[in-house]
């Protein structure tokens, strides 16, 4: 593996009176595509600026395999860092601007040609090295700032949203160019992001920040399917969240009398949750299925709720239906459909249709306790 370990533990990072960063403390594995995600503000910039030796702890460190880099200046650390804003110079060409580390580090003509050439083709520009930036998309600048960061083989390349300038559709197709980057170079990316579906589509891990804390790591299966908390859950992807007390337990299995739409069952494997206890639950929208008539024979782990559709969205692959399920007061589900099959005359639900939701036990999970 050419990567490198990268140790981050932060105790604070003060600008003034206001505090950046609190007890952050993980390990990047060597080789790995780890991202960190949260809303801005959250300090995750802020963190990977410290990777690079752009700013300094308040108080902590920050290891590279092993060695605390908080001395070293940026250009004696063994990072290369993607900006957002490409930061390419105008007067050169793609090919000087991709060289101009090797010729700052004085490599020889023939050295730079070669690696030029390679990493070129590396981010599909071969053909375009005689262009100004001027002359460039958005996608060609960021990848001419990819290859030139690359070029001088750090073992760890830190990505500070380097997608968030794009089109939609560029930044899917350049975000996959970057996976199969990694996999080709095998070096530790660090990826910086507020677009969940960016983190979990090419991350080994994901940890998820907010206001200087990290608040969960895992893989994004785990980020998504068991978040560790109401913000994560709400904050990856949709989610229907909800309140309830504990009235029963079996194993890991849980009935919850749950505000306005009564005893919902639910699952959790992660806490030793107790009867009585005042806790969130929630379940994804895609996970629930939507009828209009009732459906017969469930599995008695399944839980049922009747409502009206107040509003619909179609979306072409799939249908959004937001639900006023029966119940003293206002409250809002979120199903998702997916268009499995051709719609002769369009979607069989619409607003105003009562219709059932029926779900798992297993699907639905207890994200918290209220706090008392």
């Amino acid at each position: 593996m050419k990567g490198s370990e990268v140790r981050v533990e932060i105790e604070s990072k003060w600008f003034g009176d206001f505090q950046a960063l609190k007890n952050v403390e993980f390990t990047i594995k060597k080789g790995e595509f780890f991202s960190l995600l949260g809303p801005s503000g959250c300090g995750k910039t802020t963190l990977l600026r410290m990777i690079a030796g752009f700013e300094e702890p308040t108080k902590g460190a920050i290891y590279v395999d092993g060695e605390n880099v908080v001395p070293l200046p940026p250009n004696k650390r063994p990072v290369n860092t993607v900006f957002q804003n490409y930061a390419l110079f105008p007067h050169l060409s793609v090919y000087e601007n991709v060289a101009f580390p090797l010729r700052l580090r004085k490599d020889d003509d023939k050295t730079i040609k070669e690696k030029v050439k390679k990493y070129l083709g590396m981010v599909h520009l071969l053909g375009h090295e005689n262009k100004k930036p001027n002359q460039l998309s958005g996608g060609m600048k960021q990848r001419v700032a990819i290859a030139r960061a690359l070029i001088s083989e750090p073992s760890v390349l830190l990505l500070d949203e380097p997608l968030s300038a794009l089109d939609a559709k560029l930044r899917q197709s350049l975000l996959m160019d970057l996976d199969l980057l990694h996999d080709q170079v095998g070096i530790t990316f660090i990826y910086v992001t507020h677009d969940q579906s960016e983190a979990l589509s090419v991350s080994d891990r994901v940890a998820v920040m907010s206001e200087g804390r990290v608040l969960q790591i895992g893989s994004p299966f785990e980020i998504y399917e068991k978040p560790a908390d109401a913000f994560v859950a709400k904050f990856i992807g949709e989610t229907n969240l909800m309140t309830g007390w504990i009235t029963k337990k079996d194993g890991d299995y849980y009935t919850i009398d749950s505000e306005n739409i009564g005893l919902i069952q639910v699952t959790s494997d992660r806490h030793n949750w107790t009867i009585g206890q005042q806790v969130v639950h929630a379940i994804r929208p895609e996970k629930i299925s939507i009828t209009k008539e009732k459906p017969q024979d469930l599995p008695p782990d399944f839980n049922t709720l009747h409502g009206k559709v107040f509003e619909s969205i179609y979306s072409g692959f799939q249908s959004k239906f937001y639900v006023d399920p029966d119940g003293p007061e206002h409250l809002q589900f979120k199903v998702y459909k997916q268009h499995e099959n051709f719609l002769e005359r369009g979607p069989d639900i619409k607003w105003q249709d009562e219709v059932y939701l029926n779900w798992d036990a297993d699907d639905g999970y207890i994200v918290e306790a209220v706090a008392e």
